[in-house]
């Protein structure tokens, strides 16, 4: 028996059984119009391929009803990448300032478009260093920030103007060669993997839009919540209690903290070299939005 195929389309195109569930652009032909030229008239749908069999091709865009292409009306069509999503869209010195949620007596200041932080009680260099994310305006920026710290660190975009700028005038990484991953999740994604991941001895001390939670003697974390985003930090297991899922106990805390208060993307922030760290963030979701690393003058220890 003579294998069955499709119908033949009007033209070539890359789609089949294989798109469905994917993104795809679809031009076709609307029957019973006429275009400017005076030729068929031609639309083009953009959405998720819901099914392919039959001779049709059912797309839903992105808003309105499931839209069904007979295949013999194609005359082009292909897969596209995924839409990124609301919180990739975000410029990383968007996403960062999220991030000042997290250091509740956080002093900033201005060089131009730079920002500085200070910190009387947090020790990360987040907490005490200037956020250098894209020109700062100022012909003096760097002698104003050098000026203002007693140890200047600058955190820049790996690659960025700014990085190859202190550098050339020869700035070095701080204490680590290894850059900081920014990374983001939803936190609907984070907490159903999470699920069932929460212990007894959970204790919360919340201060407004900040909290730390310890799970019993061994497992602590805080966090900091900012518009609809709350961000990770502190996690600090102790070696001997480790590989028990205290971790993830402390992660599932903090997470149902901030969604309570309507966050929905969840971020944190881990050294590119921490492996094993990036293999747990990854299984709960999170990918990496940007990388970035710190910067000091050739004459700070």
């Amino acid at each position: 028996m003579a294998e069955a195929r499709e119908p033949h389309s009007v033209g070539s195109h890359s789609l089949g059984p294989h798109v469905v569930g994917q993104r795809v652009v679809v031009r076709r032909l609307v029957r019973g119009e006429t275009g400017p030229t005076g030729g068929p008239a031609l639309t083009d749908l953009l959405g998720v391929c819901e099914t392919y069999a039959g001779g049709v091709i059912v797309v839903r865009p992105e808003s309105g009803d499931a839209v069904a292409i007979p295949l013999a009306d194609v005359v082009s069509g292909k897969p596209v990448p995924p839409r990124a999503s609301v919180r990739d869209r975000v410029p990383a010195r968007d996403a960062q300032v999220h991030g000042f949620a997290l250091f509740p007596d956080l002093v900033t200041g201005a060089v131009g478009e730079w920002v500085l932080r200070d910190s009387a009680t947090a020790t990360a260099r987040r907490a005490h260093s200037v956020l250098a994310f894209g020109p700062s305006g100022l012909a003096d920026d760097v002698d104003r920030v050098v000026a203002h710290y007693e140890r200047p660190i600058a955190a820049v975009l790996t690659g960025s103007p700014e990085d190859r700028r202190l550098t050339d005038l020869g700035w070095v990484p701080e204490s680590t060669e290894s850059d900081t991953l920014f990374q983001v999740a939803g936190v609907a994604q984070v907490a159903r993997a999470l699920r069932g991941r929460s212990a007894p001895g959970t204790t919360y001390d919340e201060h407004d839009d900040w909290v730390r939670v310890r799970v019993g003697e061994h497992a602590t974390g805080y966090a900091g919540f900012h518009d609809d985003w709350v961000g990770l930090g502190g996690l600090v297991v102790a070696p001997t209690h480790r590989r028990r899922g205290l971790g993830l106990a402390v992660v599932d805390a903090l997470v149902e903290w901030g969604a309570e208060r309507g966050a929905t993307t969840v971020f944190l922030q881990v050294l590119a070299a921490n492996e094993p760290a990036l293999a747990l963030y990854a299984g709960l979701g999170f990918r990496t939005h940007h990388r970035y690393r710190y910067l000091v003058p050739p004459d700070v220890d």
